[in-house]
């Protein structure tokens, strides 16, 4: 953004918005700051539906930090993602993300026991479940605290998506991993015998260690020298660590 009428324009593709809370754009920091039941991406659309580009600088509250942590995931398959949590309250744990390459339809999406990368996602251990209960969905009572259920994909090959769980702790994920499934979770009500222990939802995709991240304002540090991007940046799509280094666009500052 370079003068008012940037400004103007950014703030009116986002007020009046449904799910867009309040909008704050500071042009001399290049920043815009958006409370919104939106997803990331959405609001990342809706900015950019300007003609100017955005990167997604970090998430959280201004009233509290309970942590947030953040997941790039990657395997032997094409799909490729980013997920974020943030712990929004000592109940609720916010989970956002994008993840490209999938095939259209639902997909199960858990988190894993262990961060451990060295046979790509096999090497993940089984869901997280602390308290040994059977596989469920997330609204169950009996469910793994790691069973995030399904998320859904479009014709395009994008998952985006907004969760919200009362059982996922940020300060009991770090160092673990997610994983995304090649098929459907049956949320433990289906008749395969791997329903109540996976929801039967087929291979390992792709996956991800999840790390410990920055609330919101908390860290302006780059993930590495070698590719420029500043933590939390995303573009129009994810990129993994490798093909980021071999995109030589510099980075937005929004």
């Amino acid at each position: 953004m370079t003068c008012e009428s940037c400004v103007d324009a950014v703030r009116s593709a986002l007020l009046g918005v449904r799910g867009v809370h309040s909008v704050e754009v500071d042009l001399a920091r290049e920043q815009v700051v958006v409370e919104s039941v939106l997803t990331s991406q959405e609001v990342q659309a809706l900015i950019e539906s300007t003609g100017r580009h955005a990167v997604l600088k970090g998430m959280g509250s201004t009233e509290q930090d309970l942590g947030a942590a953040v997941a790039i995931l990657d395997g032997a398959s094409s799909v490729k993602g980013v997920v974020r949590f943030l712990q929004s309250s000592p109940e609720c744990c916010l989970i956002d993300g994008t993840i490209d390459g999938l095939e259209p339809g639902l997909h199960g999406l858990h988190v894993h026991e262990l961060g451990d990368l060295t046979l790509d996602c096999l090497s993940c251990g089984e869901h997280f479940n602390p308290f040994k209960k059977q596989h469920g969905a997330p609204e169950d009572l009996e469910r793994h605290v790691g069973d995030l259920g399904n998320i859904l994909v479009g014709p395009d090959g994008r998952a985006s998506f907004r969760l919200e769980d009362n059982q996922l702790k940020v300060w009991d994920i770090i160092g673990r991993s997610i994983v995304v499934s090649s098929g459907e979770d049956d949320l433990g009500k289906g008749g395969h015998p791997l329903s109540k222990e996976t929801g039967n939802s087929g291979e390992r995709l792709a996956c991800g260690i999840i790390a410990r991240s920055a609330g919101l304002f908390k860290n302006p540090k780059r993930i590495c020298a070698c590719d420029g991007v500043s933590l939390w940046e995303e573009r129009a799509r994810t990129l993994s660590a490798l093909e980021r280094r071999e995109t030589q666009t510099p980075a937005a500052n929004l």
